[in-house]
Formats: structure tokens, sequence, C-alpha cells
């Protein structure tokens, strides 16, 4: 890289490319975590809401589940139609124009009047919730080859800490202040989070790439089919995210039935049980940094299987319930960070890209749980949502142990 272009990068830019520190200033972390956290919360808000906006509206619990998915669909076409984008333009400029347009979508959910534009608006809020995944590719952008699984880490635990702590906010918000509530006061963090990013976030803009955006968009198939690795790991993250998803979706509506008879408030508070699974973030992290990140991705996968056998053995019981949250939300986490590292390991100049693909394909994955989620409430009710779960993760370790040795043949060739 030359003189001119490290002097147009910001300072945490162009010290990061001299290779004169080890990781990335700890403060740019920071903001970076915080504002994954604050952002990725509009995605999440709804999940602890369901059964109040359903008893508003007077739709059923299906319905209402088809509600959250459209945010989930929404997401992943953000996924695929705007962060590719991250690849050729200024990061900090898309960056804070989706945090605008997410506050429109967020002020079109306060004030919806029917359950035809909460859909709307639903859909909308997904679109639009996509500031994190411009994030967490331009922090491994910063970050040294031997630091990223850390720094990626570190910026995912703001994310899932985000996810989290939406359900127990809403949670308490809808029980006080009515569900409207809760979307009015995201719009309003959104727009103060638009001025902090645009004050405090480096701007990167060496960016040369020449493609059009078709071409990226096209680029994207050429991502899945010349790398096994984002292949493999678009399985895992999808099949996780979806029994992750089959969870959340569901346990407002069990908490409302014996032996519990709990409003949304519990159910957001269960939100916080999970921060502890999301502090592990950066130690898994270091760990895919010095160990195999395919070995964490496995152990992240067996830890959620044990998360909802012990649940669906013991749920009927708060401390079952609460033990399998934090697995449930520890072994998410793992195998998510992990997943990540591998994939930003793959192609430097792409990484938006790449990123594009794993979370679309992740996020579809959630769209499914969530639908399955309900779909297992309504048949068999907690045991449908545990049993539906599991073979979900089943599949993705019957995945993991079949392509072990394709994996390490494809490790060995690289060399």
């Amino acid at each position: 890289m030359d003189k001119e272009l490290l002097e147009e990068q910001t300072p945490e830019v162009a010290e990061v490319r001299r290779g004169e520190i080890a990781t990335v200033d700890r403060r740019l972390v920071l903001i970076m975590s915080t504002a994954c956290a604050i952002s990725v919360a509009n995605l999440y808000y709804i999940q602890p809401l369901l059964a109040n906006m359903g008893h508003e509206f007077a739709v059923s619990a299906n319905e209402m589940g088809f509600i959250a998915t459209l945010s989930q669909i929404g997401y992943a076409c953000g996924l695929l139609f705007i962060i590719p984008l991250g690849d050729k333009y200024n990061q900090r400029t898309l960056i804070v124009g989706m945090l605008c347009a997410v506050t429109l979508a967020l002020i079109g959910m306060a004030s919806a009047s029917s359950i035809v534009m909460v859909g709307v608006a639903s859909f909308l809020v997904g679109v639009t919730t996509v500031v994190p995944q411009l994030i967490i590719p331009y922090s491994a952008h910063l970050a040294p080859p031997k630091a990223r699984g850390q720094v990626v880490g570190t910026v995912m635990s703001g994310l899932l800490i985000g996810i989290l702590l939406a359900r127990t906010v809403s949670g308490i918000v809808a029980n006080y202040l009515g569900w409207r509530s809760m979307y009015w006061i995201a719009a309003a963090m959104m727009i103060l989070l638009a001025v902090a990013m645009r004050l405090l976030l480096p701007s990167d803009r060496a960016k040369k790439d020449t493609m059009s955006y078709p071409q990226l968009l096209r680029s994207l198939w050429d991502l899945v089919r010349d790398e096994p690795v984002l292949r493999e790991t678009m399985l895992f993250g999808a099949l996780a995210f979806a029994a992750f998803s089959v969870f959340w979706v569901s346990l407002s509506f069990f908490l409302e039935t014996p032996p519990y008879h709990f409003g949304s408030e519990v159910a957001g508070l269960f939100g916080l049980v999970g921060v502890t699974g999301a502090l592990a973030a950066s130690f898994v992290g270091k760990f895919a940094d010095r160990r195999d990140p395919r070995l964490a991705n496995g152990m992240g996968l067996v830890i959620i299987l044990v998360a909802f056998v012990l649940m669906w053995l013991t749920g009927q019981w708060l401390f079952g319930l609460v033990v399998g949250t934090i697995l449930l939300d520890l072994g998410t986490q793992s195998n998510q960070i992990s997943s990540q590292a591998r994939v930003y390991s793959l192609q430097p100049a792409a990484r938006n890209r790449l990123n594009t693909v794993y979370m679309f394909i992740y996020f579809v994955g959630g769209s499914i749980g969530s639908i399955l989620g309900t779909f297992g409430w309504s048949i068999a009710r907690w045991n449908g949502v545990c049993a539906v779960a599991c073979l979900l993760i089943l599949l993705a370790l019957g995945f993991y142990a079949l392509n072990s040795r394709n994996m390490r043949r494809h490790l060995m060739g690289s060399r």
C-alpha cells in the first residue's frame, strides 16, 4: 500500500495497515460493538411482544409467528441487496443512511393500525436493520489476521447482547407502556445513533472496487461455488440460528401457560439470562485464533443440542429453563464466532460479500426456525418446540461428521 493511500485513511486504519499495533484501537472496537448492540435490537423487540400484539389485533399464535418471520425475511433481503455495497462504497455513509431508513420503518411499526400494516412495517424494519452486518466485516478489515477472531468476537458480543437485551427491554416497556411505545423509543435511539456514527466511526475512503452493482450481486454465487468453507459454515449457521429462533419465537407462548402464567416482561427478562453466553464471545474468538475454528463450530453445535435436551426434560421448572437458555446462547455464539472467523479469512477484498452470503442463509434459517417454532408449538406445545430444535441440530452435527474428511483435504490443499 502506498503512502498516499495510507494518508487517505483514518489514523486507526493506517496504523493497522503499517502493522504497528497488534489489534484495532480498543475504543474503536467498543464503539462498533455498542453500535451493533443498539441497531440489531430493532429486529428482536418483537419477540416478547407477539402475545400482546396478537391480543390487540385478535390473531392467532401462528399468524403472529408469520409476522416475526417477515422481519427475518426482510433482514435476509437487506443482507442480499444492501451489504454487498460495502465492498464498493464508503461504509460509514452506508451505515448512517441505513440508520435513517430504519428510523422511518420503526415509526411505521409504532403507528400501524392493522395487522397487515404491522406485517409490512415488520418486513421493512428487517430490510433496514443491516447496520451490524456492515460494521462486523469492517471490524475484520481493520484487525490484523492474528487478532481477527478476537476483534470479531468482541464486536459480536455487542451484537448478541443487543439481541438478548432487546427482548428484556421490550418486554418491560410493553408491560408498562404498551408495545407501540417500544418502537417510538427505538426510532428516537436510531436518530441519536446516526449522529454518533457520523461523528465517531472512521471513514474507509480507500476502496477502488470498480465492480458494478449487478456484478457485485453476480459474484455472490461465485463465492459460494468456489469456497467449500463458506458452504459448510452457511449450513452450520442456518441450522443453529433456526434452532435459536425456534426457542425465542415460542418462549412467550410457553411462559403464558401452566405452571408459569408469566407475561411479556418475564419473557423479556430471559434475555438477561443469555448475556452470560454473549460475554463468552471474545474467548471463543481467541480460541478460533489459536486453535481450530472448525472444532469450535462442532463444540457450539453440541452445546445447543444439550441445551434443548435439558429444556425438554426440565423445562417445566424455571431452573431448567434458565440453565438451558444460558447454554443455548453460549452454543449459538460459539458457532457464530468460529464460523465468521473462518469466513473472513477467505478473501479480504470480498469480506462484505462473504458476509452477505453467510448471513443471508443464516437469517433464512432464522426465518424457517420462526415458522417451525410456532408450528411445533401449535402441534405439541413445548414437546413440539424442543423436538423440532433437536432435529435441526442433529442435522448440523450429522453434516459436520460426514464433511470432516473433505474439510481436512481442503485444508491440506490450501497449504
